[in-house]
């Protein structure tokens, strides 16, 4: 994909681990008509509060579970580059936080919401920031949905010089498709149903109940219409949440309860 896209360079970021980026690595050597595309190491880390950081650059993992301060210390140890990602998404965000970062997400494509790329925008102006773009690729289609322009040689020394001295520039942006999203839950849910089960269970015990229900009914008919309206009626409940944390002051952290309930009776 990157190649059709005529794309110079990719940063690989795995939550949590390197091993996506050794991968590509490996599999661009074997492969000689992807010589001229560079892959780069960077990791997406989980904070000690669930919020995510980017770590470019870096050729040790960063274990999950620190503070953002630690992450933001362990990256510079291995003279990285941090990135807050989609900062004022509706969960996993930095938020205010994202000011100790070296660059911000103001536009992440998977924020569809809107609003949370809106909000990030207008606080990388007030805080003076350097700003990027992020396709934040769960399905091969959406790479390159997101490109930044760089001002240095292609090279990692040089790439993340020019990030820490703000010489790059967001190039183009682009939401991710309802059709994509679907697709990428799907495909989640078929070679992961028992673990995603597992993992509702252990993290969002609320939730259980709804998961339950609705994986009976997607069992039905993978296919079904009835999906995309689905998506549509949790679009425009996230959306009304997103303005009310991010505009008026609403308290995120009920979040990242994943209760259902609780969501429902906040948007309306």
């Amino acid at each position: 994909r990157a190649n059709d896209l005529n794309l110079e360079a990719l940063f690989v970021t795995n939550h949590n681990t390197l091993d996506g980026y050794s991968q590509m690595v490996k599999y661009r050597n074997e492969h000689n008509k992807f010589k001229n595309i560079q892959v780069y190491p960077a990791e997406e880390i989980t904070t000690d509060t669930g919020a995510h950081v980017l770590a470019y650059g870096i050729h040790q993992e960063i274990s999950a579970g620190l503070t953002i301060e630690e992450i933001i210390d362990e990256i510079k140890k291995q003279c990285g580059v941090s990135s807050a990602p989609h900062p004022f998404s509706l969960v996993d965000a930095l938020r205010e936080k994202s000011k100790i970062c070296d660059m911000i997400e103001v536009f992440n494509s998977n924020n569809i919401d809107v609003i949370s790329n809106a909000k990030a925008n207008q606080f990388a102006l007030e805080n003076n920031m350097t700003n990027v773009s992020g396709s934040d690729s769960h399905v091969s289609s959406t790479l390159g949905r997101c490109v930044n322009v760089i001002e240095s040689e292609n090279t990692l020394d040089d790439i993340l010089y020019a990030m820490k001295h703000n010489k790059i520039k967001i190039l183009n942006t682009g939401y991710t498709l309802p059709e994509e999203t679907l697709d990428h839950i799907k495909f989640k849910i078929n070679n992961s149903k028992d673990y995603i089960f597992d993992y509702v269970k252990e993290h969002h015990p609320n939730a259980v109940g709804l998961f339950s229900f609705l994986l009976k009914v997607y069992d039905l008919d993978q296919d079904s219409y009835l999906w995309t309206v689905f998506y549509k009626f949790c679009l425009y409940f996230l959306k009304r949440i997103s303005h009310k944390i991010n505009y008026q002051n609403l308290d995120s952290n009920f979040m990242n309860e994943r209760n259902p309930l609780a969501i429902f009776t906040k948007a309306l």
